[in-house]
């Protein structure tokens, strides 16, 4: 004797695999709802992972808050820095100037002379360790930016096909103006760039990053851009990054109205809320996909319940309800709902264990790259496994699955046993 509820016993015995259009169908329901838990357990962890990744990347190379003076540079930013360290969320604050400029290789025999326009970072050396983190992302050469010194991301050098040890001439806003002076009194003085030495190389693991900008000493910095003694603002380190908001709020009233401040949440709004919005719409599109099985299951029920008409009336005769013989059939979508979650689970964890495993096969495969850094930002695959965004996939798929059981099961329940057995 089974301990099993009979009809849960009934359940599983009806759905033991027979060569028949129903078990077929059957077969396609569990195999509907364990791609569609699994894709939608892949696509969401890999959009967690981007979100998450990219706030790591933004935090690590920039700093949580960004103080300006309105309207000009900063020329007491001493202190104001001073001020803003008495704050005691505030866990650093280092001084910088950033803008474009126009760089250019020295060329040689192996390679001709090659223009970019990145953006500029000056930093102070000594406190830029407070507030991110690129004295300890240098994949080649050192730290060092005395004198003419410049560390430049990977992919920059990639592009300009630079190595430490190199030089780069950079044009400045000033270099510039000189020349367009000249060019309008016509005046054949030869303007000549800055001539820097690359002594560092990072990987800050972002794209936009590593190849769009250039970091040398505040120095040369207020040298390029003719600052003399004052800055274009402040970086500022929290113990929290998400208590920059608050933060915000308390420095600007220590420090009054003529400064701007932002936070790295507001710089950085656009893609982070992009993030989200195309997270949210993948999970809904996704879905469907558990929907269509859903309906298998429905149609599957449909004529199951048909078959087993016969049976029904006999059950029915021998004193079952109509609650245990639509439990029947709920049971059996239930299962489905198991076996399918169940397995969609296991095989969205196994191809996030191997995701980017997988993406390096299908480059080698298909000859092209089906995930560029250029566009992604990221070189590999990102992947954040949330428990909460498992189990709200895997319970509201089981729950879609036990509803597309529901009508057949409350129509099996309500058949009589003399018209369920007139034709028998």
């Amino acid at each position: 004797m089974s301990r099993l509820p009979f009809e849960l016993f009934l359940a599983l015995r009806y759905l033991r695999p027979k060569r028949t259009f129903v078990s077929v169908i059957t077969l396609i329901s569990i195999l509907g709802v364990a791609l569609g838990v699994a894709v939608l357990i892949i696509v969401i962890s890999v959009m967690s992972g981007f979100d998450h990744d990219l706030r790591d990347k933004i935090l690590g190379f920039n700093a949580h808050l960004t103080v300006a003076q309105f309207g000009t540079t900063m020329k007491n930013y001493a202190a104001v820095a001073k001020t803003i360290s008495q704050n005691q969320h505030v866990r650093g604050v280092s001084p910088f100037v950033f803008g474009p400029v126009l760089v250019e290789t020295t060329g040689d025999t192996n390679h001709a002379t090659l223009q970019d326009a990145p953006m500029l970072r000056g930093i102070d050396p000594v406190t830029e360790g407070k507030i991110s983190n690129l004295p300890h992302d240098l994949v080649e050469g050192k730290f060092d930016l005395s004198g003419r010194g410049l560390i430049v991301g990977v992919d920059f050098a990639s592009n300009l096909h630079l190595a430490v040890g190199d030089h780069l001439s950079i044009y400045s806003a000033r270099e510039i103006k000189r020349m367009k002076a000249a060019h309008d009194h016509q005046s054949d003085e030869a303007i000549l760039p800055d001539d820097y030495e690359v002594r560092g190389i990072f990987d800050a693991g972002y794209y936009e990053y590593n190849a769009r900008v250039i970091v040398t000493s505040l120095d040369n910095a207020q040298d390029l851009y003719d600052l003399n003694d004052s800055v274009h603002g402040l970086f500022i380190m929290l113990n929290d990054p998400y208590q920059a908001g608050a933060v915000k709020i308390e420095l600007s009233r220590a420090l009054g109205g003529d400064y701007v401040i932002s936070t790295w949440m507001e710089q950085n709004s656009g893609i982070l809320n992009a993030l989200i919005v195309e997270k949210n719409v993948m999970f809904y599109l996704l879905f469907f996909i558990v929907l269509v099985a859903a309906l298998c299951i429905l149609s599957a029920q449909i004529t199951f319940v048909v078959q087993k008409t016969r049976e029904i009336g006999m059950l029915k005769a021998l004193g079952a309800s109509n609650l245990q013989i639509s439990g029947i059939f709920l049971g059996q979508s239930g299962i489905i709902g198991v076996i399918g979650v169940a397995s969609g689970l296991g095989l969205g964890m196994l191809a996030l264990a191997y995701r980017n495993e997988f993406l390096h096969f299908m480059n080698r495969l298909t000859g092209f790259e089906l995930f560029p850094a250029s566009v992604y930002g990221f070189g590999e695959l990102p992947a954040v496994i949330a428990p909460r965004d498992v189990a709200i996939i895997c319970v509201s798929s089981f729950v879609i699955c036990v509803l597309g059981g529901v009508l057949p099961a409350i129509r099996a329940g309500r058949l009589k046993p003399v018209e369920a057995l007139r034709y028998e």
